[in-house]
C-alpha cells in the first residue's frame, strides 16, 4: 500500500474537530450581558471573574480562587504568595512546558529540573529527593496531559522537608487523584485557559488555594499590592496587575457546566484508541507492540485527557513517522524537549539534574492533540489504521 507521503491515498481526508468548539447559548448570553454592561473588568465592578474564581475553587475542593491573565503568571503569583523568591530553589519536572520553569525564574528563584518517572512521565519522587538542597523551597508537580501526578509521595516529601507544593494543573481541568480534584491537593494549584486548553478564553488562568493568608498574599500580588478590602490607593506590598477580564470570564463560567461531558468524550476516544492499537501486529525491537499508550500515574481517579501520549518503539524513525502520519491525515505532535537541554533556561540559572527518563521520552513519545480526542470514538480506528500503514513501510 503506497503511503500518502509518496503519493498514495491518505487514511483520512476529512478534518478533525476544531478547537475551541462553537460558543453555546449560555456563553453567548453571558458575554453579551458583560459587553452591554460596560463592566468589563473586576476593577470596574464586574462580577463574573469573581464568580468564576469561586466556582473553580469549589470544584477544586478549596475555599479560595484568584483569576489571572494567564497560567504562567498564575504560577508566578502562587510562588510569590507562598513566599518563594530570590535565593530559593523550586523543583520542576524536566518533561513539561517551559513556562513551569520560567515562572520560577520570574519569581526570582532557581528552577531545578528533575527527572520524571520512566513509565508515566510525571515528576519522580526519587528524583525530587536526589535534587533537594538546603535552598529548596517548593515542588511544582505538573499534571501532565491531563493525568494527575502521583501526589501522595510528593506531598509526603514536601511535609518532611517543610516545602510548599504548587500544582501546575494547566492541562488538567476536571482531573482527580484518589477522588480529590487536582489543584486543591497542594498549597496552591494553577489552571490555564490558553487557546489549546480544555477550557479557553484565548488566554487566562486561575489560582486556587485553601489557606486564607496565602489567598490574601496571592490576591495582593495580582492586584498591584493592595490588601483585600483595603484602600484603593494603599499598596502595602509590591504587586502587579495580573487580572483576568470579565469578558474572558464570561466565556469560561458557563463552560464549567459542560466540562464533565467533554472529559467523558475524550476518555471514550482515548479508550477506543488503546483498543485499536492493541490489534497492531507485534513488531517492536523486543518483539512487543510497536505503539503503546503512556500509562496513567498511580492514584488516578479521573484523567481529563488533554493529550493522549503514545510511546513508539525505538526502532521507528521518528521524523519519518511524524511526516508520514501527517500525510495520512493523522497529525501527531513531537512533544517536549527536556527542559535541561534548553540553553535559555540553564543560561538564566536553572539547574539541570540528570534526566534520562525525560531524554528518552523526547525520543520515543508522541502526542495526539486534544481536538482530535473530541471526535467520535469510532474514528479512533483512523489513528490505528494510519499507524499500521506507516509502520508497515
Amino acid at each position: 500500500m503506497t503511503l500518502a507521503l509518496h503519493g498514495g491515498t491518505p487514511v483520512r481526508a476529512d478534518p478533525w474537530p476544531s478547537w475551541p468548539p462553537p460558543l453555546d447559548a449560555a456563553q453567548r448570553r453571558l458575554v453579551t450581558e458583560v459587553l452591554e454592561s460596560g463592566l468589563w473588568g473586576a476593577a470596574q465592578g464586574g462580577r463574573v471573574s469573581g464568580e468564576l474564581a469561586a466556582a473553580f475553587a469549589r470544584r477544586s475542593g478549596v475555599p479560595y480562587g484568584v483569576p489571572v491573565a494567564n497560567g504562567t503568571l498564575g504560577l508566578f503569583a502562587a510562588l510569590r504568595g507562598l513566599g518563594v523568591g530570590p535565593g530559593d530553589e523550586v523543583i520542576v519536572p524536566a518533561y513539561t512546558f517551559v513556562a513551569s520553569a520560567t515562572a520560577v525564574l520570574l519569581a526570582g528563584a532557581t528552577p531545578v529540573l528533575a527527572d520524571v518517572d520512566p513509565a508515566d512521565l510525571h515528576l519522580s519522587p526519587e528524583a525530587v529527593r536526589a535534587a533537594l538542597t538546603g535552598r529548596t523551597a517548593a515542588l511544582m508537580p505538573v499534571h501532565l496531559a491531563g493525568s494527575p501526578a502521583d501526589m501522595d509521595p510528593l506531598t509526603a516529601l514536601a511535609a518532611e522537608h517543610g516545602l510548599a507544593v504548587v500544582e501546575d494543573a494547566a492541562q488538567a481541568h476536571g482531573a482527580a487523584y484518589r477522588d480529590r480534584p487536582v489543584g486543591g491537593i497542594g498549597d496552591a494549584g494553577v489552571y490555564s485557559f490558553q487557546s489549546s486548553k480544555a477550557m479557553t478564553a484565548g488566554e487566562g488562568g486561575l489560582i486556587v488555594c485553601r489557606d486564607e493568608a496565602v489567598h490574601g498574599a496571592i490576591w495582593s500580588a495580582c492586584n498591584v499590592g493592595r490588601d483585600l478590602g483595603g484602600q484603593w490607593y494603599g499598596h502595602p506590598s509590591v504587586g502587579w496587575n495580573l487580572r483576568l477580564t470579565d469578558v474572558q470570564a464570561a466565556l469560561l463560567l458557563p463552560w464549567l457546566d459542560r466540562l464533565d461531558g467533554e472529559v467523558a468524550r475524550r476518555e471514550a476516544f482515548c479508550s477506543a484508541v488503546e483498543r485499536e492499537l492493541a490489534h497492531l501486529p507485534a513488531g517492536g525491537s523486543a518483539g512487543g507492540p510497536p505503539v503503546t499508550v503512556v500509562p496513567r500515574p498511580p492514584g488516578t481517579t479521573r484523567d481529563s485527557r488533554h493529550l493522549l501520549m503514545l510511546r513508539v518503539d525505538a526502532s521507528v524513525g521518528r521524523d519519518f513517522l511524524l511526516a508520514a502520519m501527517a500525510a495520512e491525515g493523522v497529525p501527531l505532535d513531537a512533544g517536549y524537549p527536556p527542559l535541561g537541554t534548553m540553553d535559555a533556561l540553564t543560561g538564566a540559572g536553572a539547574r539541570a539534574e540528570p534526566c534520562p527518563a525525560a531524554a528518552e521520552a523526547a525520543r520515543s513519545v508522541v502526542w495526539v492533540r486534544q481536538p482530535m480526542l473530541m471526535d467520535d470514538p469510532a474514528r479512533a480506528a483512523d489513528i490505528a489504521e494510519a499507524f499500521a500503514k506507516v509502520l508497515a513501510a
